[in-house]
């Protein structure tokens, strides 16, 4: 039995595993338990094993690297048309198997564990803040219900606090302030926590040149830097700028038949994170370029005189996605156009 080529699909149990040889020949079709994955991989000769590119997949892509073992990961998107009618885990570990070997199959890098614990630091974050969110609107709708406002904000939050400690009962019943009191300590926990993170990715954004040199982009800061630059692992990947803000989402979702283009909203494909973050970063630049003559603000005025200001938001986080895939893969740092 010579096995040249393993589809391996990945679960939290029972992991299912295809193998062929060098003719296409099915020799092996198995499952293992989570214990019995090493061993069976470390006694198999070096081949070639693909798996889909979702959870716990760059950790195995590591671990079995390690062994020898030549892995590639492919987005499961990819891998769905090679599945043959119905779905269980044999027919999806073949659909593996066969994808693996297409050469017009795209693979997605293998992240180290520093790049993904960066990205951890992300997730958490994001999910700090949205909880910050919900607290924020849940304490103003409470309060709202017994005539206690304040600004919009989240910085304003501190002039409803006041408001909430030094409320008469005869406004806010003790009942009430002392739930809102309750969910405003929560809230204090929540922001130092999201400092904390903050700090935590503000030292490795000093310590990765990579991340320090997206910074010099308009509209990029150190959560955006560190994203983009623990996601793009490796921007060669993509053959262009082009490649990349389409792989975020950031272009127009095509209808195309017959020689006739049909282009609609944009595809909201790829990272939705990464999409989010250069959306509102170009948010902040369009802003600025109102009052502003440099760099690309004359090109931001003329299209905010054809366009709405969401189209040239869209607009402007795709040109700030091919300048990030440029800087990445040139090495370089961002230099402001000049105008005559």
């Amino acid at each position: 039995m010579s096995i040249v080529t393993i589809g391996l699909d990945l679960a939290k149990n029972v992991f299912q595993v295809h193998g062929v040889d060098a003719d296409g020949g099915v020799v092996l079709r198995k499952k293992l338990r989570r214990s019995e994955v090493l061993r069976f991989f470390e006694a198999l000769p070096r081949c070639v094993v693909g798996m889909e590119a979702c959870a716990t997949a760059h950790h195995w892509a590591r671990t079995l690297s390690a062994l020898g073992h030549e892995v590639r990961l492919m987005p499961p998107a990819y891998v769905k048309a090679y599945v043959r009618r119905q779905k269980n885990d044999a027919a999806d570990a073949q659909a593996i198997c066969e994808a693996v070997t297409r050469p017009t199959m795209r693979f997605v890098p293998i992240k180290s564990a520093e790049r993904q614990s960066v990205l951890v630091l992300h997730r958490s974050r994001d999910l700090l803040v949205r909880q910050r969110t919900m607290l924020i609107n849940a304490v103003r709708g409470h309060c709202a219900e017994f005539g206690l406002i304040a600004p919009q904000g989240a910085l304003r939050m501190t002039d409803l606090v006041m408001q909430i400690r030094s409320a008469d009962k005869a406004y806010l019943p003790l009942i009430v302030k002392s739930a809102m009191l309750l969910m405003v300590a929560q809230l204090d926990a929540l922001m130092a926590q999201i400092n904390r993170l903050g700090r935590a990715l503000l030292a490795w954004h000093r310590q990765d040149e990579a991340s320090q040199r997206l910074t010099s982009i308009p509209g990029v800061g150190v959560i955006t830097a560190t994203a983009l630059a623990a996601t793009v692992t490796d921007p060669t990947h993509f053959r262009s700028g082009r490649e990349f803000a389409a792989f975020l989402g950031l272009v127009p979702r095509q209808n195309s038949s017959g020689g006739k283009e049909r282009l609609g909203r944009i595809s909201k494909m790829g990272d939705r994170y990464l999409r989010k973050l250069l959306v509102v970063g170009a948010t902040s630049v369009i802003r600025r370029a109102r009052t502003s003559t440099l760099g690309a603000a004359v090109w931001i005025r003329s299209l905010l005189e054809r366009r709405p200001a969401r189209v040239v938001t869209v607009a402007m986080a795709n040109k700030t996605a091919r300048i990030a895939w440029a800087l990445l893969a040139r090495g370089d740092v961002y230099r402001a156009p000049s105008h005559a």
